[in-house]
This record gives C-alpha cells, sequence and structure tokens, in this order.
C-alpha cells in the first residue's frame, strides 16, 4: 500500500531498483543524472533541486573517490549501454580492485593502480583483469581526465577453439529430435545464430521463407530483457531450410517466443545430452563455431559468411573461425602427403654429368 501510494510521484518518476532503493532521473545540459534513496519522496524532491540549480548536481573531482566515480559513469550509461554490460559493470565496481574504490581522485596515483592490478591478476582471468582497468579508465577519462593511466597489463592468454565435429554435429542433431532442445541446436549449427538471438526469437520473426533476426534476450541485473542485436549488422534475414521450417510448424505457439528455454537451461540440456553420447563438454556457442567453419570449408566467401553470422566485420572469421575440423585437417594432410609419396616414388632420369 505504501509503495503503491509513493509510486504516485511524477516528473521525475521514482523507479524502483532491485535492491529496493528508489531511482529518479533527470536531464541537466543533456546530461542524465540519476538521483538513488531509500525514499522514493526523497529521490524526487533532490532530483528536482539538482534540475532547478538549487542544489550542486555531482561532486567535485576534488571529493569524489574513486568508486563514487566508478559508479557515476555506470548511472550515466545505464540508459544507453546493454543490461548485460552495465550488470557487468556493477559486478567489477563491488567485487574488483576494491583498494581503490576508497581513494579520492587526487590521492590515485599510477602505483596503487598497477599493484591493484597485480593482486587482481593473481586470482582473475587476464581477460577479467582488462574489463576492469578498462571501466576504470573510463571513469578516470570523466571525471578525471588529467590523470593517465600507464599500466602495465598481464599478458593475453591465446585459447585454441576446439570445434566440433560432423560425426558429433550429427550426433547431437538426431538425439534431439522430439525434444526441447531440437530448435536451439538446428539454429545455432545451421543457421549461425547466438544463444541470446536464438532466445530473443518470437513468432513474427518469420516471415515467409526467411527468419528475421531482429532482437535478443540478454541476462541482467534485473532479469532477462528483450532489446535489439548485438550489432546493426546483426539485424539479419536468414533463409529457412525446409528442415527447419517443417519442425518450427510442428512447435506449439504457447506464448510469443519461438524457444521458451532459458540460457541456463539450454546450456545444462546440452551438456547432458552430450554427456550421454559420451561426447565432449561444448559451450552452446561452440555450436556458432560449427556454423561458421562449415561455410569456410566448403569455400563460402567470407563477405557471405560475415553477414549469415551477423559479424560487423570479418575479423572474428580471420581470427577464430580459421579453425577448420579435425576431419578437414587430415584430409588436407592426407593430400599433402599424397603429392611427396608421388614424388619420392616416381622415377626420374638424371643425367649425373650435367649436375
Amino acid at each position: 500500500m505504501g509503495r503503491q501510494q509513493k509510486t504516485k510521484l511524477t516528473h521525475p518518476t521514482p523507479v524502483q531498483l532491485p535492491s529496493g532503493a528508489w531511482r529518479c532521473q533527470v536531464m541537466v545540459n543533456g546530461e542524465r543524472i540519476s538521483v538513488v534513496d531509500r525514499d522514493p519522496e526523497v529521490a524526487h524532491t533532490k532530483a528536482l533541486a539538482i534540475k532547478s540549480g538549487l542544489i550542486e548536481r555531482k561532486k567535485s573531482p576534488q571529493t569524489m573517490t574513486v568508486g563514487e566515480a566508478i559508479d557515476r559513469y555506470i548511472e550515466s550509461k545505464d540508459s544507453v549501454l546493454s543490461p548485460a554490460t552495465i550488470h557487468g559493470y556493477k559486478k567489477i565496481r563491488k567485487n574488483d580492485l576494491q583498494e581503490l574504490m576508497g581513494l579520492r581522485l587526487p590521492e590515485l596515483r599510477q602505483e596503487h593502480v598497477q599493484r591493484a592490478v597485480n593482486q587482481m591478476a593473481k586470482k582473475k582471468s587476464p581477460k577479467s583483469v582488462r574489463n576492469a582497468h578498462g571501466l576504470l579508465s573510463a571513469a578516470l577519462t570523466m571525471y578525471y581526465p588529467e590523470f593517465v593511466l600507464r599500466t602495465t597489463m598481464p599478458q593475453k592468454i591465446r585459447h585454441e577453439i576446439e570445434i566440433p565435429d560432423m560425426d558429433e554435429i550429427a550426433a547431437l542433431l538426431q538425439a534431439s529430435v522430439g525434444t526441447k532442445l531440437e530448435v536451439p541446436l538446428l539454429l545455432a549449427v545451421w543457421l549461425g545464430l547466438r544463444e541470446s538471438e536464438i532466445r530473443g526469437l518470437t513468432w513474427d520473426c518469420i516471415e515467409g521463407e526467411y527468419l528475421h533476426v531482429k532482437q535478443a534476450i540478454v541476462d541482467g541485473e534485473d532479469g532477462p530483457a528483450l532489446k535489439g542485436t548485438k550489432t546493426y549488422s546483426g539485424d539479419r534475414r536468414i533463409r529457412l531450410p525446409e528442415h527447419i521450417k517443417a519442425v518450427l510448424e510442428q512447435q506449439p505457439k504457447t506464448g510469443d517466443h519461438i524457444v521458451t528455454l532459458s540460457g541456463h537451461a539450454m546450456y545444462n540440456r546440452l551438456s547432458r545430452l552430450s554427456e550421454k553420447l559420451g561426447l565432449p563438454h561444448r559451450r552452446f556457442h561452440d555450436l556458432r563455431h560449427t556454423a561458421a567453419s562449415v561455410a569456410m570449408s566448403l569455400g563460402v566467401p567470407n563477405t557471405y559468411t560475415q553477414k549469415r553470422m551477423g559479424h560487423a566485420t570479418d575479423h572474428m572469421l580471420k581470427t577464430v573461425y580459421l579453425h577448420t575440423m579435425k576431419s578437414k585437417e587430415d584430409e588436407y594432410a592426407d593430400r599433402i602427403d599424397q603429392v611427396y609419396d608421388t614424388l619420392l616414388h616416381t622415377n626420374l632420369h638424371i643425367d649425373a654429368d650435367k649436375s
């Protein structure tokens, strides 16, 4: 009852966050300012005061801590970045580089940052360290631009991607027939859809002979959220194979979405099926690697594969998807060996006097 009465406040309207606190947002000179308070009326009053210039809208960098700068940076981006990205930022803010968070910006030194990075690198991956450092750098650029980071980062670890071969894919597809995993598997290995794109498909995405990939479901702090595709080029139309069309026509239309499984459920079902078949453990994204690898092994031009996969550039094809399947590697090795075997067993007549 109390909450219902409090939410009647408007212009700006307080919005309750998962933490239970209330947030009001106002625009001041083109910048979105957020005010958070446990009481929606207090948040509303402060927001109006900031809008009218009655109170200072933000702290001076001289008094702001590193943690406050990162908090403010996240707030300024929560309407333009994906829920998953904001969720990731908040996890970094809560868990990483904690020895820096209480330092005021004028007190921060490169030595502090380097020590914090060194400590984090002992426990977490180079990628995690770089993500945390990137958030710190972005916040400092916005609120303390005179401080330029020159941090030595941990060396990147190159992960070799193992792409399922066709025997493995065939076993998975055949064993999934009639199960809830059948459609997600087909869409991943055949059409190259991302897990988030598969979850985001609604029945109106089927447009005649084509599947319109136009949205995705991303898990954020407030739960799953439907949003646009990862990139502009991710919005694409792919011709539906007759087999997939037939399978989709047999699916029950119990809601707006074609696939009702969560990302966690898709992962668990794939893991259980792989274990049952005695196959290696795979991430769901590895199936998408297969789609690209098959196209490349058939000699399909990169430009077509890039468009079909929804990549903005062919960078991923060059750096990741140039891993041919094991069966193709053996085939190429056999062909190379055959050339040299032929050379060794060919009778050549060479005039020794001319040599």
